[in-house]
């Protein structure tokens, strides 16, 4: 499974997912935690923020192994 560097934090655990017709073993990562540790650690708006994970991150593909991100409360839409 391919990790994402800096953002164990954001980790909630593994999956199985169908991808490229067959079942493979991804992380899956809290969106809103990578958001928060960009906001804190790097001094980023919570807009640049997002910004980053949707082309950085979201954005990427790292073969069939790519982590996948959720957004568990999506509180973007309330700020």
């Amino acid at each position: 499974m391919l990790k994402i560097n800096g953002y164990d934090e954001a980790i909630i655990g593994p999956a199985y997912i169908w991808r490229d017709q067959h079942v493979v073993g991804v992380l899956v990562y809290d969106a809103e935690k990578i958001r928060d540790t960009l906001v804190k650690r790097d001094g980023m708006t919570p807009e640049e923020a997002r910004e980053f994970i949707e082309f950085n991150i979201e954005g990427a593909y790292m073969g069939e192994h790519t982590p996948v991100l959720v957004w568990p409360d999506d509180l973007w839409d309330e700020e």
